[in-house]
């Protein structure tokens, strides 16, 4: 059975740092994108992030540029977010996703998420 888990989440303030995982069971990522999306309250979700099968490639959205990295440990079969400098626009549900080889394209399997709130 493919599923993809998140945890990580929380409370944190503005400014502050969050790491998210996302493990991986009934396949093994090494030859998947994986990619990250959110949806605030009331928002269509969006994509986040995403990091190709090789590691070789990572794409964000505008927003979270320079302040979000993704990185993948295919030995634990895991990918993570590590985000900091955090805003409340940052809040929101944050989910994985198993793409094609290549981010980009469409995504299945996805999580059931972690929440991020950033609140002072």
């Amino acid at each position: 059975q493919v599923q993809l888990v998140e945890s990580g989440g929380g409370l944190v303030q503005p400014g502050g740092s969050l790491r998210l995982s996302c493990a991986a069971s009934g396949f093994t990522i090494d030859n998947y994108a994986i990619g990250w999306f959110r949806q605030a309250p009331g928002k269509a979700r969006e994509g986040v992030s995403c990091i190709s099968s090789s590691g070789g490639t990572t794409y964000y959205v505008d927003s979270v540029k320079g302040r979000f990295a993704i990185s993948r440990d295919n030995a634990k079969n895991t990918v993570y977010l590590q985000m900091t400098n955090l805003t409340h626009e940052d809040t929101g549900v944050y989910s994985c996703a198993r793409g094609g080889p290549e981010c980009g394209g469409s995504y299945a399997a996805l999580g059931q998420g972690t929440q991020v709130t950033v609140s002072s």
